[in-house]
């Protein structure tokens, strides 16, 4: 898959903002997860309880890191099999991570994605993203970058184009703890 240029993208993120990218299944919306004011404005967007949290997604474990509590090494194990890659792990949360990332759970979830274009726009924003479908409350997620630019275009500051993934349903969400599915793909 091709790579399409990211300066763009990556300024927008520096700068507080948010973009549409496309990941393994669909389209998504995502920002720095150290920018509260820009989630608070990607939960406006959203139409989303504070409550839910969000996915974060990155290139590689080390960008995870700053997010996560300790994890065992057997579990790590597990995990690192599954990266890159569509599956969502929720993981022991940092004590420092706000309830605006996390929503109101004791873990959060993450993924290192196995989507060329979002893995590279992670790796040259130097950082992990909010990771959220595009789409407002009720409506069904966006599969290309013209229909974000159609339906949310005015309210995100810009639009990366790249196809989505093969996947048809949005990723597994599985427990590192207990194994327990909590979304499945």
């Amino acid at each position: 898959m091709k790579i399409p240029p990211l300066d763009k993208a990556v300024d927008v993120i520096k700068q507080g903002g948010i973009v549409a990218y496309p990941t393994e299944s669909v389209y998504a919306l995502g920002c720095d997860p150290r920018k509260l004011a820009t989630i608070h404005r990607l939960l406006d967007i959203k139409q989303r309880a504070i409550e839910k949290g969000f996915i974060l997604i990155a290139a590689d474990f080390e960008q995870l890191q700053p997010y996560l509590g300790p994890v065992d090494q057997t579990i790590m194990k597990k995990i690192m099999a599954t990266w890159p890659g569509a599956v969502t792990w929720l993981m022991p949360v940092a004590d420092n991570v706000p309830p605006s990332v996390r929503g109101n759970h004791e873990g959060i979830a993450v993924r290192v994605t196995a989507h060329p274009v979002a893995a590279a726009l992670c790796r040259a924003a130097d950082t992990a993203l909010i990771s959220t479908s595009a789409n407002t409350a009720g409506k069904a997620p966006m599969r290309s970058a013209e229909d974000v630019g159609t339906e949310l275009g005015s309210l995100v500051d810009y639009v990366l184009a790249g196809d989505v993934g093969d996947a048809v349903k949005p990723t597994e969400i599985r427990d590192a703890l207990t194994d327990e599915i909590i979304r499945s793909a």
